[in-house]
């Protein structure tokens, strides 16, 4: 393990919370979108989403800085921290595709894949720091929920 330095770890949950900020910024107004769409059972308020997605943008960051800064194993350091950013490029894409396109079934199916990539993610975590991949249970428990609302949505509209 390096030292710990405040800096790579700002630099690590400032660049997670840039990626969902961009992402939320290219997909456009979700807020009176998600208003009209037709929503399952359970759907939160829209409020809800940026809130809950600034918790977990930092704690994606904190957990990939904890992975990058354990040098124990390169080779599963390397291939964890490519998973992570796999997920997060599918993160990022996955609003874009859902509020700026429109296109339910591959928003479904890109939240279902996104739910299997971030489990994998913190299979391939857990190795390194048990600590780093507990702090993305509420990432996965977060994609369970999103991608009903996904699948539920592409099914009712």
């Amino acid at each position: 393990m390096k030292k710990f330095k405040l800096t790579d770890l700002l630099i690590f949950v400032v660049t997670a919370e840039l990626v969902g900020a961009l992402s939320a910024l290219l997909a456009g107004d979700f807020t009176s979108f998600y208003a009209e769409v037709i929503r399952p059972p359970l759907s939160p308020p829209a409020w809800l989403f940026p809130v809950v997605w600034a918790i977990l943008y930092a704690l994606m960051g904190i957990s990939a800085y904890m992975i990058w800064n354990n040098r124990k194993n390169e080779l599963r350091r390397s291939s964890a921290l490519k998973l992570y950013y796999i997920q997060l490029a599918v993160n990022f894409s996955w609003s874009i595709i859902f509020f700026r396109f429109r296109a339910f079934a591959l928003a479904a199916a890109a939240a279902v894949i996104l739910f299997f990539l971030v489990g994998a993610m913190i299979l391939s975590f857990r190795r390194i720091s048990p600590l780093a991949a507990k702090l993305n249970i509420p990432y996965l428990v977060w994609l369970g929920f999103a991608s009903y609302l996904a699948v539920a949505i592409y099914f009712l509209n």
